[in-house]
């Protein structure tokens, strides 16, 4: 046998293996790429139905009672993990010194966004705050322009639609829109920014540390502005007791630790188009439990909406902002 015709096998044999070793990685990718998709459906399940509970959770205590008492819950959830992490993971240990200013910012905004979000839910359906909370997806792609993005024929296809929707869904014949959706509006601006914060903090702050001091950041915040604007009782929050807990243990300790966990493997745009199904189940949600009604206005509104939402994650700012 000559020396090309053994290179050339050999040649063949490396690219073979080279093969295999691709396909078993791609083989790998897939099934981390669904069990990412499923953490995140149900972390989309929790937020939306979450929903549900902060209404419910209002019929015995004020928002800032809510917010408050759920925020503080969910950094509760999260210090043991953080600790565990701490103590046999020293060098995940940061500087606190330098974190905490940065994580009380994230904090603050997330107080904002939750707390307008809380107050608007009294006179807004649970099923219509989810769509306009979910607003936030193009409200973030406006603030990229502002940071120097660039957006796409389709990201303004998805604006259009978005806003299209909100219209349909917030304005009345009268050309009127509740008090309400304006709360919701206007907390979707703050989460539009706090995105926009994460995504800046993310890649220089441990995510555990950062989430958990927020968390509380909000918690103590709204609980210092209840003390002053609403009546706080013992038996009111017993009576609130479940939807604190879901609100709290679920909706902000274990969803937000899903979506952490999920983003490690699944591409940020893929992972928000899958998150913007959030306000697809606080319409079902709504439905089924609150007894809320849509009229075809309403659905067309929402259906609009969602579309815009996917329309804009899919446009070029989403994967140039997510590198």
């Amino acid at each position: 046998m000559t020396i090309p015709e053994v290179s050339g096998k050999v040649w063949a044999l490396q690219l073979k293996n080279r093969n295999r070793q691709f396909a078993i990685g791609v083989s790998m990718l897939n099934k981390k790429t669904m069990k990412a998709d499923l953490l995140l459906l149900l972390a989309a399940f929790i937020w939306g139905s979450g929903f549900v509970a902060q209404r419910k959770g209002m019929d015995f205590v004020g928002p800032m009672t809510f917010t408050g008492l759920r925020f503080l819950l969910g950094g509760l959830v999260l210090l043991p993990v953080l600790t565990h992490q701490h103590l046999f993971k020293p060098e995940t240990r940061p500087d606190y010194r330098k974190i905490i200013p940065w994580s009380c910012l994230a904090g603050l905004m997330l107080f904002c966004g939750a707390a307008l979000q809380q107050i608007g839910l009294v006179d807004t359906a649970a099923g219509k705050a989810g769509f306009l909370t979910g607003l936030y997806v193009v409200i973030v792609a406006i603030i990229g322009l502002f940071l120097g993005h660039k957006i796409g024929l389709t990201g303004w296809a998805g604006a259009l639609l978005a806003v299209t929707g909100m219209y349909l869904l917030s304005v009345k014949e009268s050309f009127s829109v509740e008090k309400g959706d304006m709360f919701i509006l206007g907390g979707a601006v703050f989460w539009a920014i706090h995105v926009q914060l994460l995504g800046f903090l993310a890649k220089r702050i441990n995510p555990l540390s950062l989430a958990c001091i927020q968390f509380f950041a909000c918690g103590a915040l709204s609980l210092v502005i209840a003390i002053f604007t609403e009546d706080i009782t013992i038996t009111a929050i017993g009576s609130a007791g479940v939807p604190i807990l879901y609100g709290g243990v679920l909706s902000v300790g274990v969803a937000f630790s899903l979506q952490a966990v999920s983003q490690r493997t699944c591409p940020p745009t893929h992972a928000a188009i899958i998150m913007s199904l959030e306000a697809v189940f606080a319409v079902l949600t709504g439905w089924l439990l609150l007894s809320e009604s849509l009229t075809g206005k309403d659905i067309l509104g929402c259906v609009l909406m969602l579309a815009g939402m996917i329309a804009v994650q899919l446009s070029p700012l989403s994967s140039k902002s997510d590198r």
